[in-house]
């Protein structure tokens, strides 16, 4: 079983706000999660992030695997060290028809 830290969007239209939650790779974005670990409000400025650390250590410590924004999240609260390897990076290469 894949299991990743993710975003769970929760709130009415256009007021958004996210639970992060240990979940199924293989379940719906707003599916039966295993374990919520905090949530994020991105609306309030700064973002107020409110994550249990000391759960969020003991699922990474399991294996884990955060998606790109949760793991941003977690260098923030000092849950993770920010890694000096960058990501690859998200490109579209489409290819060139031969002429």
């Amino acid at each position: 079983m894949a299991v990743k830290m993710r975003l769970t969007r929760m709130g009415d239209k256009k007021s958004p706000f996210y639970r992060v939650v240990v979940i199924d790779s293989r379940k719906a974005r707003s599916g039966e999660y295993i374990d919520k670990i905090g949530y994020v409000n991105p609306l309030k400025t700064p973002a107020e992030i409110n994550i249990d650390v000391e759960k969020a250590k003991q699922w990474l410590a399991n294996g884990v695997q955060p998606t790109e924004t949760v793991k941003s999240y977690l260098v923030a609260v000092g849950a993770m060290e920010k890694s000096n390897k960058p990501s690859a990076p998200k490109t579209n290469d489409k290819k060139k028809k031969k002429d």
